[in-house]
Order: structure tokens, then sequence, then C-alpha cells
């Protein structure tokens, strides 16, 4: 009885010890505009997410709307070759902040319970000229490395890792693109 107390109570302690202050939000861009950010975003990695797990390739359509919401369109191309969709729509999580965005897909789910699945995208990083950019989820556990092309250059992406690694992202379980030349015709 008494080496169980002790087992249970360095399992506890163990426990507190990992524990602390939660990590600070990652930093966003401060502001997108969002009609240079509108238009086609190539996927060039991700952190692995359950809706994506079939995702060979992934794209990103993203258009202005009257309201200044942003139309979404996300394409997934398995590695068979077979393409998926999924709609939805993306609106600033506070009014004239358009860095931090609620994003909410069109499915029989969100329109049951639509504040369960709206989900946050953060932009992190934007580049100058509207080509690459980090998008992630604040507490981490997804990120978007995204190009107006398929493939950037090494030097490009990596920037784009040591900036997701300074912004606390689990780069190493990072999913690549599959290249176009190893994909089905």
């Amino acid at each position: 009885m008494t080496r169980l107390s002790l087992l249970l109570g360095a399992l506890l302690l163990a426990g507190c010890a990992g524990s602390g202050e939660p990590a600070a939000p990652p930093r966003t861009v401060g502001a997108v505009d969002l009609e240079r950010y509108q238009g086609t975003w190539y996927e060039l990695a991700r952190l692995p997410m359950f809706f994506q797990r079939h995702c060979a390739q992934s794209e990103a359509h993203y258009s202005l709307q009257p309201d200044g919401a942003v139309g979404v369109l996300n394409r997934c191309r398995t590695a068979e070759g077979e393409w998926q969709e999924a709609q939805g729509q993306a609106v600033p999580q506070v009014a004239g902040h358009t860095d931090k965005l609620w994003v909410r897909f069109d499915n029989w789910f969100s329109r049951l319970a639509p504040d369960l699945t709206k989900g946050q995208y953060w932009v992190l990083y934007l580049d100058e000229n509207y080509q690459t950019a980090l998008v992630g989820h604040p507490d981490r556990t997804y990120l978007w490395m995204l190009s107006r092309t398929p493939e950037v250059p090494e030097h490009t992406r990596t920037h784009l890792l040591e900036l997701a690694r300074q912004q606390g992202y689990d780069t190493d379980a990072l999913i690549w693109r599959t290249p176009d030349d190893k994909m089905p015709r």
C-alpha cells in the first residue's frame, strides 16, 4: 500500500512539474489586406489535421464577399488523384482586425452546432507581396505553410520553417505536399 501511495504521489508531482504558465499565444501579422489575400493559396506543408488525413495536395481559394466576409473553398487531392472540396466562410474574430479569423465550413454538423464548429485561423506571417504565408491555430496544434505557387525555392522554405519554429510550432511533425510529378495523371 505504501509503495502504491508513493507511486501515485510521484505521478502527481510529475504532472504538476510540467504545468505552469501557459505559453503566450503566437504573434500575428497585425493586419491583413483581405482584398490582396484573396485568390488561390497552395499548401506547402501542414501539421496533421484529422479532416485532411487523406490529402496529398491541398489548396485554398479565398474570395472577398460584399459583406466583408471571406468565402473559402478548400480543395484536397488524395494520393489516388481524387478531389474533395469543402466550402465555408471566414470572418474576423474582432471587427476590424483581419489577422485573426473564425472559419466555419458548410456541412450538416456546422448547421446543427455553429458555435462548436468554427475554427481559429490566425495569420502569423505574410510576406509583403502576399506570396507566402504561415497560418496557425493559437494553441499550436495546427499550422499551414502557404504559397501562391505549389513549390517555393529552398531559401523560402527554410525561412518559413524558421518562422514557424520561432512561434513554437513543431515543424518536425509537418506533412509536406506531394509533388505534382508523384501524383497520378
